[in-house]
């Protein structure tokens, strides 16, 4: 039943506006990010990686949780129509499956996303910033230590779009979550606040790498413990969540 709950979410993505956000959202940071780094060479003297910083802080901060919240709306939105929430409630799936359907199908355009960002990151480098060679294979470990944190991001909206009906509500609630993210980053306290994880895999706006050490594993366990904290949430949500007159 969870493949079938899959591949319906998948069909509410066909030819969705979402896809929009999904190219004006990275391409909009890039420009960002590029045009900082550009306008402060002076102080940016570390190439590929000072590059990186740029790209990543804006993305990570501000416009992936936007854009995670924007695909978590769009994804409850049929289910809080009218009285479809009674057709989960009363349907023989677990409703458990239906949140993790979900989570599913968004984690994944957010690693397409990740992909597509960093195609940007490497193309500006080379054509607007002209950085010799190619990016660090330890940009890449950057990138997939963000795509692990993006995931306790991706849970945490969609636990904000399944309990709020508004649209626009949980997408601002992200931005407000990035914001908190960047000055819980700035105290050191990126593993205690889930919106801060991404910016700490993805090392974003810092020279050196901050999970250096025994770092990797408190970020491991911090992205599980949030994970797991946000799935418990649903789980308790769905369970009580009655059927509506």
């Amino acid at each position: 039943m969870l493949k079938r709950c899959i591949q319906a979410e998948n069909r509410k993505l066909h030819a969705s506006p979402i896809w929009v956000l999904f190219f004006a959202l990275p391409l909009i940071s890039t420009i960002c990010g590029t045009f900082n780094y550009l306008q402060n060479l002076e102080i940016l003297k570390d190439g590929w990686y000072s590059l990186w910083t740029q790209h990543t802080l804006f993305y990570s901060m501000f416009f992936f949780p936007a854009m995670v919240a924007a695909y978590a709306a769009y994804l409850w939105r049929l289910e809080h129509l009218g009285h479809n929430w009674n057709l989960i409630m009363a349907s023989p799936v677990r409703p458990i499956d239906f949140f993790l359907a979900k989570f599913i199908v968004v984690a994944k355009m957010a690693l397409l996303t990740h992909l597509f960002v960093f195609a940007l990151y490497a193309f500006c480098g080379k054509i607007f910033a002209h950085l010799p060679g190619f990016p660090p294979m330890i940009l890449l470990a950057f990138l997939i230590r963000g795509a692990l944190g993006a995931l306790a991001v991706i849970a945490a909206q969609l636990v904000l779009a399944m309990v709020i009906r508004s649209f626009a509500v949980p997408i601002f609630l992200g931005l407000v979550g990035g914001i908190i993210g960047l000055l819980a980053g700035s105290k050191g306290l990126s593993l205690f606040w889930p919106y801060a994880l991404m910016q700490a895999g993805m090392n974003a706006n810092k020279s050196n790498d901050v999970l250096a050490g025994g770092g990797y594993i408190l970020f491991f366990f911090s992205c599980i413990f949030w994970l797991v904290t946000m799935f418990l949430l649903a789980g308790m949500f769905l369970k009580k969540r009655d059927i509506k007159a």
